[in-house]
């Protein structure tokens, strides 16, 4: 009855414990979760007043599909501003989050036989995205002692005949990785030798620590540009994540390819949500530094934490809001009455002991390893902390 091609696709990982915590505690159990993708931080009181006087005024119908002038505008000027990236409107597209902008770009660059590079760990939509594009993932394994990151020794053996994008993430979801410039020149050279097309999903760019900077590959040089797709969004950096809106910017032609593909699926983006974002843009940025600055004292106390629950180790992550654990050790222990043989089992006892939910390594093409963000309240992540040291000093 469904596609072979549909049927392939997987149910989200994170979203399925989200989903099961959530059931857990609408029963009334008392439940930490982790697992969450979302800043806990409600939206600027500027953007959600400027979406009531947009209601107000009635702009409540259809837009164009590859949405409005004034926002690919200002984003036009952000990407100046902020990054010394050229763009015409004509090569900005906005779209139903930062998701839908990824599944545009795959969409309309890849087909059948053709391969796109994606390093692990990986944000968990890529590979379903590229499964329903039709061609293939190639995953290309990163180490933790190198940070998470892509060498270009390893880029290079990795590429084929066949290869037609890399899928770059930088700051990182799930480990927090940034690339710096340098690095990135790197990959750009084998990209550009090579013509293979780049998306550069940059959705946490502004959420960055310690001395860190972000830099878009796409900014290197006119080559990479124009084999480069940068994709954005104002969810994470605004806290709108329920307001739907990313945008993608690249080669005009690629650009029209994702708008054609939107204007015959979605549309355009919610109307009252592109006016949120262009308050967003164009309004006063000190939320984004407050946010910022809450998540480094979060980052800072679950990294002392985590690291003193033995064996549990965690590297420092520069960017995003997540910290990625290794638990390879406690692989092989004893837990809610069964072995832990993988990341999953150990998620499933730590959901059902501990009544804390995070999320396993292997959803990110990782396995040994664990997702816990921090994108909740420092209450919560004691009580959490407290409860996975007991269950691991159970275990080990």
């Amino acid at each position: 009855m469904i596609s072979q091609r549909i049927s392939s696709i997987g149910e989200s990982i994170t979203l399925a414990i989200s989903a099961k915590a959530k059931e857990m505690k609408k029963r009334g159990i008392d439940i930490v979760s982790f697992g969450a993708g979302e800043p806990d931080f409600d939206t600027p009181n500027h953007i959600k007043e400027e979406s009531k006087r947009t209601i107000d005024e009635g702009f409540t119908k259809y837009t164009p599909s590859s949405g409005i002038n004034e926002l690919k505008s200002a984003i036009c000027k952000k990407f100046k501003e902020e990054n010394n990236l050229e763009y015409k409107e004509s090569q900005i597209l906005i779209s139903c989050g930062a998701k839908h902008s990824l599944f545009n770009a795959i969409l309309a660059l890849c087909q059948e036989k053709d391969q796109v590079i994606i390093p692990a760990p990986y944000w968990v939509s890529y590979p379903e995205m590229i499964k329903a594009s039709g061609a293939k993932s190639v995953v290309l394994d990163t180490d933790e002692k190198g940070g998470f990151k892509v060498s270009p020794t390893r880029l290079k053996r990795a590429v084929t005949a066949k290869t037609k994008l890399l899928i770059l993430n930088s700051p990182s979801n799930p480990s927090g990785t940034v690339y710096n410039k340098e690095e990135l020149k790197e990959i750009a050279k084998v990209l550009v030798k090579q013509g293979i097309f780049c998306v550069s999903d940059e959705i946490y760019e502004k959420i960055i620590y310690d001395d860190a900077k972000h830099t878009s590959i796409a900014s290197l040089d006119d080559q990479i540009k124009k084999l480069t797709v940068v994709v954005n969004g104002v969810s994470k950096s605004y806290s709108m994540t329920g307001w739907r809106i990313g945008y993608a910017a690249g080669p005009q032609a690629v650009i029209k390819a994702m708008s054609n593909l939107q204007s015959h699926s979605t549309s355009n983006p919610t109307s009252i949500s592109q006016k949120a974002a262009l308050a967003a843009l164009k309004g006063p940025q000190g939320c984004v530094k407050d946010m910022v600055a809450e998540f480094s004292r979060r980052r800072d106390y679950i990294l002392e934490r985590i690291n003193t629950i033995k064996p549990i180790s965690c590297t420092r992550p520069l960017g995003a809001f997540y910290v990625f654990c290794n638990i390879q050790a406690l692989l092989g222990k004893k837990g809610n009455n069964k072995t832990i043989k993988n990341s999953l089992d150990f998620c499933g006892a730590l959901l059902q002991d501990a009544k804390v939910a995070v999320v396993p390594g292997v959803a990110f093409g990782k396995e040994g390893f664990l997702r816990l963000s921090y994108a909740t309240s420092m209450e919560n992540i004691k009580k959490g902390l407290d409860r996975i040291e007991e269950f691991v000093r159970k275990l080990y």
